[in-house]
């Protein structure tokens, strides 16, 4: 089905426009770590700030997620994502208005801005079964995601970088937010959205988490995030001696070409069985491909493995978007998947806190490992909770038919989920 499948899934109302909406939207967010460290050091402050002031903000981001998941759930779309785009945009206009002179200011403006950032992702994939009704088309809307998600995690920081060459970074950081909340105007005014709403929900204070399934699911994710924020720190010390950034951005590059090419590749296909299993045997694949990286071979053969590390990624997501519908318990659709949003963030921090002195005091080879053995801890962390993610939680989903058919007929197009 190939290319073919994504054009019909893209020519169904609303498509097209609630994926373009949730990309543009989630622009903030993806380019924050770069745009928020550049504007301090050009406004005078030093790398450790910069480097603090970003932290705060992915740190806030991850508590922010599955509160407003859970809001949204209660709540609707409409009340919960414009209000936090705006209030979330508004942060960051303090930053750039208070500068980095007062660094209480500037930590609270960016973690208002990252506390508030919408989760858009959780609710586009909440959108889409609704939105497209069949299974097959949904599972390939969830392939779609993933890799629309690896080509924004590349344009984005070009674009900010070109908006700092062009203007400056303060206004890099404020067209981005001001872009961002467009976005998610744009998602919120469409039908679905303001129709959309969630299953009733029993009432229970841990929400999506007192699944057993979803909690094995977040624990391997946990440490999926651990290998790529190894890699990314790894990447910069093997740089150092092999060229300095241009390699480093090849590096990261070829990344996000082998995720790109993997997840193309695997939502073009129709599949069949159990999601959860398929996900064991393609996250074994992805920490087998992490293990190379540790050789550190020459540059041309070094972004090679880097493809290849990045081929399973994308449909390791994919496949854990499946795996999140069908493992939420009911009413927490939107929860449940940015809580796999949040723990694949807080993995990358601790990938990125225990490579860093794994290189400086160890080697290059050694803080690539980091990357094997987290992928390797993934995959033991689903081996050993095979029994918890058997059985589906029974599925959420909002009005639509299609949300509540959490059969285990045969999945077509891509069989897959989520987008981390």
């Amino acid at each position: 089905m190939g290319a073919t499948g994504y054009l019909e899934l893209l020519r169904a109302p609303h498509a097209a426009r609630l994926l373009t909406g949730t990309l543009v939207g989630r622009l903030p967010n993806a380019t924050a770590p770069i745009a928020v460290v550049l504007f301090a050091r050009a406004d005078g402050g030093s790398y450790s700030l910069a480097g603090a002031l970003a932290a705060v903000y992915g740190l806030a981001n991850a508590v922010g997620q599955p509160l407003l998941g859970r809001a949204v759930d209660l709540r609707g779309q409409p009340r919960v994502q414009l209000p936090a785009a705006v209030v979330s945009a508004l942060g960051m206009v303090l930053l750039v208005g208070a500068g980095t002179g007062t660094p209480a200011v500037a930590f609270a403006a960016v973690a208002v801005a990252g506390l508030c950032t919408p989760p858009l992702e959780g609710g586009l994939r909440a959108l889409w079964p609704g939105v497209l009704g069949r299974t097959d088309r949904v599972h390939r809307a969830y392939a779609l995601d993933a890799v629309a998600q690896e080509v924004m995690f590349t344009v984005g920081p070009l674009l900010v970088t070109a908006l700092v060459a062009l203007a400056s970074p303060a206004a890099a950081l404020l067209v981005i937010n001001a872009v961002g909340v467009l976005g998610a105007l744009s998602v919120v005014v469409s039908g679905p959205s303001r129709a959309w709403r969630s299953a009733d929900r029993e009432a229970h204070w841990l929400g999506a988490l007192r699944s057993p399934g979803l909690l094995a699911l977040l624990g391997a994710f946990l440490f999926i995030g651990a290998a790529l924020g190894s890699i990314t720190v790894a990447g910069v010390a093997y740089a150092d001696g092999a060229g300095g950034d241009a390699v480093y951005g090849w590096l990261m590059a070829a990344l996000g070409l082998g995720a790109l090419l993997g997840g193309a590749v695997y939502g073009a296909r129709d599949w069949t069985g159990s999601p959860e299993r398929r996900l064991l045997a393609v996250v074994a694949l992805l920490a087998v491909c992490y293990l190379p990286l540790a050789l550190t071979p020459g540059t041309a053969a070094m972004v090679l493995l880097s493809v290849l590390s990045g081929v399973f990624l994308a449909p390791s997501l994919a496949c854990a978007f499946v795996v999140v519908d069908r493992q939420a318990p009911q009413g927490t659709v939107t929860e449940a998947f940015s809580w796999l949003v949040t723990t694949f963030g807080v993995g990358s921090a601790l990938g990125t806190a225990v490579a860093g002195p794994v290189a400086q005091h160890t080697g290059t080879s050694a803080a690539f490992a980091v990357a094997g053995a987290a992928g390797l801890a993934a995959l033991l962390v689903l081996a050993a909770t095979r029994r918890a993610l058997a059985v589906p939680a029974g599925r959420d989903g909002g009005r639509a038919p299609a949300e509540n058919d959490r059969s285990d007929a045969p999945e077509h197009g891509f069989s897959s989920g989520h987008q981390a």
